[in-house]
């Protein structure tokens, strides 16, 4: 096979298929994809809702209990809890269809979709954490999506092991920590991005085994510092007293002294650690892995894979996958010692799936829905294995001549991913709105769902503008009140509008001397998102030119491996800083000499 560009069916820009791609492509027997990979994640991306949710009625029998679900009431399927969905007291195959050749599979499926039962969300195992969405053992959290093992935390985002905390991204074992960015083991620390180790500090970027630093950049093994400056002990405590970070407006002050200063200290071109042969950004433990982010190994022979969890191999488009997969393609939320899995969003262990959604434990199903354990299965109805295998054959060639076509004309065949529109949800209530942000009219206009905001049973009691600026201003009376978000629905950003102080949110602002909250968790989660690079490469040259950086913004402070102060370094890069941003970027090899 030699390299091939093709041309994108959905946003027809030019993307190119490698000689292994297509060796993937003939291993699990699919023909090769007709939409950019951009184009495929943010397909792909639609099937998962975490962070909106709704109040709606139990369709169990003989329960009418109202339930927290990430389905909103017009969707038509029934919503089960939790454990009547998991229980023996239904049988998905009495939902079973006979495939019917004279309509395309998607419009069967869809059919199929619309009346099975649906669990009203993912949170296994928690403890008064109802508010939860894919998580696993969370322990009296609230709000806390795609995150595991956690107790006492709120507004957390693919977090692990962290206690007493809020408001993290991608952070681990912490406590009594907050506004966290891809760190860990950490105590006592707020606003700290990509560091660890830290105690006691605000506003750390980039910052190892710190303790008692504020406003600080690039440092290790430090100890009482002020936006890189070195103090005394008792000066240093005396002159944070003077910062009064408890004071919003003081902080404000504060936290853009500590932006500016990010942008004059050099960059690492990636966030790649222990790893061989990657491409992408925020990879850990990982060989033979490209355009990939957020994966932590070990990771293995993967392509176009966004968070990845360990032991995952021979895996190409994927998000949130792992724990044992392998050998699966255009999968969502799927893992758990499951194998050759296609096509499939919400699949959990067994083998075999193919056009499946919220299936687990099952093998050779094809087109089918909420099945747990069950074989041979086509849209729910049972087969044996010999008329399951020329059935499915039959339904692939049927697929080939009788192709899906949507309300943009796109054309869907054996070897495309589920229409956007057969998706449960909208897309503002899933997180291709995160990684792939549209507005109302450009989702229209793509082709997708857009759902507007449902009227709202309450009523904004305080305005953001209307909180005391510190926090030793607070009294209790805050939990009682409703406060307006600062953006008032008007961002492209999920806004809730308004927003509650819990009483833990509370006690922790009180003992980290911070100040409220201006603006709703689902805000402050995209701020969050907006201090990561994007899930985009472009191929660049270290700016480091010898003595000091290209801008001349940084000047070195160590001798680098291209030995000479006036030769620029020649290393290139594969960067997810694109040219245009102000940040400094370096090599592997420059950025050590001055960091490490």
């Amino acid at each position: 096979m030699i390299q091939k560009t093709e041309t994108c069916q959905n946003c027809k820009n030019k993307f190119v298929i490698e000689p292994e791609d297509f060796s993937f492509y003939e291993k699990i027997q699919v023909p090769p994809p007709t939409w950019c990979p951009d184009c495929r994640s943010q397909r792909r991306l639609v099937w998962r809702n975490e962070r909106i949710l709704y109040k709606r009625k139990n369709d169990a029998p003989n329960k009418d209990e109202l339930l927290i679900s990430n389905h909103s009431s017009d969707f038509p399927a029934p919503i089960y809890d939790q454990d009547y969905w998991r229980s023996d007291n239904w049988d998905p195959l009495s939902y079973g269809q006979e495939y019917d050749f004279n309509k395309p599979f998607f419009q069967q499926f869809k059919e199929l979709l619309q009346k099975v039962p649906r669990m009203n969300l993912t949170n296994l195992q928690s403890v008064n954490s109802e508010y939860c969405n894919f998580t696993y053992q969370a322990k009296n959290c609230y709000l806390n999506f795609a995150s595991d093992i956690n107790e006492d935390t709120a507004y957390v985002y693919h977090t692990i092991y962290c206690k007493n905390s809020l408001d993290l991204l991608s952070c681990r074992k912490t406590e009594w920590c907050s506004e966290g960015i891809h760190s860990q083991d950490s105590y006592e620390t707020s606003y700290f991005w990509f560091s660890k180790d830290c105690i006691d500090s605000r506003l750390l970027y980039n910052c190892h085994n710190c303790q008692s630093c504020v406003g600080c950049v690039n440092l290790r093994n430090a100890k009482y510092q002020i936006f890189n400056q070195q103090y005394g002990k008792d000066e240093y405590l005396e002159k944070v007293k003077t910062l009064n970070l408890g004071s919003h407006n003081d902080f404000q002050k504060a936290f853009r002294q500590f932006t500016d200063l990010i942008v004059r200290f050099p960059h690492k071109f990636a966030n790649i650690i222990q790893a061989r042969n990657v491409s992408g950004d925020y990879i850990t433990n990982s060989k033979n892995c490209y355009f990939c982010f957020d994966i932590e190994g070990p990771v293995e022979d993967c392509k176009y894979i966004i968070y990845g969890v360990p032991n995952l191999r021979d895996c190409y488009d994927g998000y949130g996958t792992g724990n044992g997969m392998e050998m699966a393609y255009e999968v969502t939320s799927a893992g758990g010692n499951a194998q050759r899995i296609f096509f499939s969003p919400m699949a959990w262990t067994g083998d075999y799936y193919f056009y499946s959604h919220l299936c687990e434990g099952s093998s050779n199903i094809f087109g089918c829905v909420g099945l747990r354990q069950k074989r041979y299965c086509i849209l729910n109805k049972q087969y044996t294995k010999e008329s399951f295998d020329k059935l499915r054959i039959k339904i692939m060639k049927h697929m080939e001549e009788m192709p899906y076509t949507d309300k943009k004309g796109k054309v869907y065949k054996y070897g495309e991913f589920f229409p956007p529109e057969l998706s449960p949800f909208s897309y503002n209530e899933t997180i291709a709105q995160e990684y792939f942000p549209l507005t109302k009219e450009q989702a229209i206009e793509k082709g997708y769902k857009w759902k507007d905001p449902e009227p709202r049973n309450y009523q904004i009691t305080t305005a953001h503008d209307q909180l005391p600026d510190h926090i030793k201003d607070v009294d209790d009376s805050i939990l009682n009140q409703t406060v307006g978000c600062q953006h008032q629905g008007k961002c492209n950003e999920q806004c809730s509008e308004a927003f509650k102080i819990i009483p833990q949110e509370l006690q922790f602002y009180r003992k980290m001397n911070l100040p409220l909250p201006r603006l709703c968790p689902n805000c402050r989660h995209y701020r969050r998102i907006k201090q990561r690079n994007p899930l985009k490469l472009w191929y660049r040259i270290c700016q480091c030119s010898g003595i000091q950086s290209d801008n001349k913004v940084y000047t070195n402070t160590a001798d680098h491996i291209h030995h000479s102060k006036i030769e620029h370094c020649p290393n290139e890069l594969e960067t997810t800083y694109a040219p245009e941003r102000p940040e400094i970027v370096y090599c592997e090899q420059c950025y050590n000499a001055e960091v490490v």
